[in-house]
């Protein structure tokens, strides 16, 4: 299994380096991908602050991505929750996959962020 990284994920996701997209489907047609949850947290920054793309776009092509047959996604269930909040609200992407392990996990957040805590209580109701 090959531990794949942002730059990985970014150059396959916007097809900018034709060597290196060509590098990365290489890379999956022989081995399953492993990624982390901060690799997807740093994929979804980048994308939101350096290239302006929409929540609901972001959100999309993510979960396009973690549902590749070769791509084996940390906390597979948190990640996809978080990626629906994050699409539909505007939460930080930090945020979303707190709630989605408040979610599938049942875990309850200590936090004083003000826009979090109103989404946990109208949503998770664990605060």
């Amino acid at each position: 299994m090959v531990l794949f990284d942002a730059n990985a994920i970014l150059r396959y996701i916007l097809q900018d380096d034709t060597e290196m997209v060509n590098s990365v489907e290489q890379q999956l047609s022989t081995s399953f991908c492993y990624i982390p949850v901060e690799v997807l947290a740093e994929v979804v920054y980048v994308l939101s602050k350096v290239y302006n793309t929409d929540r609901n776009i972001i959100s999309q092509i993510v979960i396009d991505i973690t549902n590749t047959d070769k791509i084996i996604v940390a906390q597979h269930n948190v990640v996809l929750h978080a990626l629906r909040v994050y699409a539909t609200t505007t939460l930080d992407f930090v945020d979303c996959l707190l709630t989605g392990y408040a979610k599938e996990n049942k875990y309850t957040i200590f936090t004083f962020d003000k826009k979090l805590k109103k989404y946990l209580k109208e949503n998770i109701d664990n605060n």
